[in-house]
């Protein structure tokens, strides 16, 4: 038995020795996604246990190395230990920007002490990080940011506001583009730090959307000290550590494509939303054109997850995701609006309830899901941004 075979064995066995049985049943709802962080709670008590025995091997992120909390497995070994839990119907026991965006840029651009700090609280779900980018002048023009770090000794003293920063009201501490130099130009000035959320003169105030829900938030900093030791990276050398990690942020919110988290209304299969729907509970759904509608989404669906796993493996090789990551932001996010709206046509009239107690589970959320979906081609970068850059720098074309 190879090596690899050897760890698919013991992976298996540990799987189903250590996940509970409650933890292998599809998410219905985004309440029960797992963020972890101080203000954690879990309505499901096997939710922590899963976090904290994956946490334990470092497998909530699989690749990162041993010695800042991470699994040290190779690329293929976590592609098993993936193949495995989706096997199982084992559920992701973490979600956390500290993951998808920030522990990347830290193992890249963070010196020995921060990743010493930061990553391994990253791993056990201890804190929960929140992305200080957009603010209410500066948004797909991200660079002319006006939030303001003025350094006083050991410290930076920062003024400013954020906006449409997500789940900033929930976050233990915010990774901040602030403006460290006003004199150079709108890129050159500008400089990365991590903010602890419960420093005096931090305040955020909830953005409600048109879905009724509001993760997203208004950050406000007001002659808040940060230590200069926050900073990640060399003064002013912000604009290239964002971008890195704006790919990163890309991958990740490409994975909607993929039925994330923000994928739609729970982890209900399409066949099995039309059945209940069409009152079809046994054979072939009986329409055939919502038969190929509900195909050529699982065939893409398909297409796009294996698409993008092989350029993770190849961005792991290297180092990390280049402008493919547009290309996979746009489609990812194109994806998971046409699946909202196939479920809603399944649905039919009973997919646009609102409030009350609908006859079905997935009733009410559905037409929330709907409308959440029209914001994943504005966050993270406007699909126009995200075709623009496919163009020039995946295409070539000219200016």
């Amino acid at each position: 038995m190879s090596d690899l075979e050897s760890f698919r064995s013991e992976t298996r066995k540990w799987l189903e020795q250590n996940c509970p049985a409650s933890m292998r049943q599809p998410m219905t709802s985004e309440k029960e996604t797992v963020w972890g962080g101080r203000k954690a709670s879990y309505p499901n008590p096997d939710a922590k246990v899963w976090l904290d025995r994956m946490a334990e091997r470092g497998w909530t992120v699989p690749t990162w190395p041993k010695e800042y909390g991470g699994g040290g497995l190779s690329n293929a070994e976590a592609r098993i230990l993936l193949q495995e839990m989706r096997e199982l119907g084992c559920r992701r026991p973490l979600y956390s920007f500290g993951i998808d965006m920030l522990g990347p840029v830290i193992l890249e651009f963070g010196n020995e002490e921060q990743r010493r700090e930061h990553l391994p609280k990253i791993v056990r779900g201890e804190i929960r990080w929140c992305q200080g980018y957009s603010e209410p002048a500066a948004g797909s023009d991200l660079a002319g940011l006006q939030c303001k770090a003025v350094r006083d000794g050991d410290d930076y003293i920062v003024t400013g506001q954020k906006i449409w920063t997500s789940y900033a009201d929930d976050s233990d501490w915010m990774f901040c583009l602030v403006r460290t130099d006003f004199e150079a130009e709108k890129h050159d000035g500008i400089s990365f730090i991590l903010i602890d959320m419960e420093s005096a003169g931090v305040s955020t105030a909830p953005i409600m959307l048109i879905s009724g829900s509001s993760p997203f938030c208004e950050a406000f900093l007001q002659d808040v000290r940060v230590p200069v030791a926050n900073r990640v990276g060399e003064e002013k050398a912000g604009w290239t550590i964002a971008k890195r990690l704006l790919q990163h942020e890309r991958s990740m919110i490409a994975g909607m494509g993929q039925g994330g988290p923000a994928g739609g209304a729970g982890a209900r299969g399409f066949t099995e939303l039309a059945r209940d729907y069409l009152e079809c509970p046994d054979g072939p759904i009986s329409e055939p054109i919502l038969r190929d509608a509900i195909t050529q989404s699982q065939m893409d669906t398909a297409c796009f997850g294996a698409t993008a796993r092989r350029s993770g493996d190849a961005a792991k090789a290297g180092k990390g995701p280049g402008p493919e990551s547009s290309m996979f932001k746009y489609y990812g996010t194109e994806l998971n609006k046409r699946r909202c709206d196939l479920r809603v046509r399944i649905a039919g009239v009973e997919g646009i309830g609102w409030e009350g107690e609908g006859p079905k589970p997935t009733e009410l959320q559905l037409t929330r899901d709907w409308l959440r979906s029209k914001g994943n081609s504005i966050e993270g970068g406007t699909s126009e941004v995200q075709l623009n850059i496919i163009a020039k720098r995946v295409l070539g074309l000219p200016d």
